[in-house]
């Protein structure tokens, strides 16, 4: 089986009204123009500028994912930070169709919440033993977000990330590669919204882009966030100049 999820569809509610935020946004009113989004088997990034729409997509995709699967138990579950009170109501127009046999593991990875997510696992005496016995918050940020690529990207399922780079350095941001790749190799699939040029780079994946034209399928050297990072790294004067008092008056 290449999918366990295989599409959202489009199906809206009475009470929709596309005339106001988020069905605005180009990349979501694409997909309501689409009448939904086809999800490619392995992995997926959305790369975009702030206000492009990644978080909201992915927000949705993950709320609207069913939270179990065919072969459900109480270890294997779609888990993680809740949804927000500030997330889109896109979710509600949204039915993910997945396969028969879907594996039913899973994480929703939100960088805005994990801390509060990793105090309640500290709180909790069955999920400190699950994680080890070790209070995760008794660690670095960027620690404790390996801790759960270690301890909760193990099951075969769907797992949604929003902004992962946000806690990790560059070491800890090929190690979420490393994971990603060991993900698709044992059959799961993973949205991903990025600003990261260092993640998107994950061979065999597939990277939307979105702006003011919506999404569109690109390659990672078309990227713009790419091609930015590359003119800077080459000439940061170019750039600075623009922004900062080189004077220091």
């Amino acid at each position: 089986m290449s999918r366990h999820l295989e599409r959202y569809d489009w199906v809206p509610g009475r009470d929709v009204d596309t005339a106001r935020w988020p069905f605005t946004v180009p990349a979501v009113a694409q997909l309501v123009r689409d009448g939904g989004f086809e999800v490619p088997p392995g992995i997926t990034f959305l790369v975009g500028e702030n206000g492009s729409g990644k978080s909201t997509l992915i927000e949705a995709f993950a709320v609207a994912y069913p939270r179990r699967g065919a072969e459900s138990t109480s270890k294997l579950r779609v888990t993680g930070p809740n949804p927000s009170d500030e997330d889109s109501p896109l979710h509600w127009h949204l039915r993910a169709r997945t396969h028969r046999l879907a594996a039913p593991g899973g994480f929703f990875l939100r960088a805005e919440t994990m801390h509060e997510y990793l105090a309640q696992i500290d709180r909790s005496p069955a999920d400190l033993r699950a994680w080890g016995g070790e209070r995760v918050q008794a660690r670095s940020h960027g620690e404790s977000f390996i801790a759960i690529l270690r301890h909760r990207f193990a099951d075969r399922g769907v797992y949604f990330l929003d902004e992962p780079e946000s806690a990790l350095s560059f070491q800890s941001s090929l190690a979420l590669l490393m994971v990603l790749d060991a993900l698709r190799q044992e059959g799961s699939q993973a949205i991903v919204a990025t600003h990261s040029p260092l993640i998107a780079a994950l061979p065999g994946a597939t990277t939307y882009e979105l702006g003011d034209w919506g999404m569109r399928r690109v390659e990672w050297d078309d990227l713009d966030v790419v091609a930015n990072w590359r003119d800077f790294l080459t000439a940061p004067g170019r750039w600075l100049r623009h922004v900062v008092d080189a004077t220091g008056d």
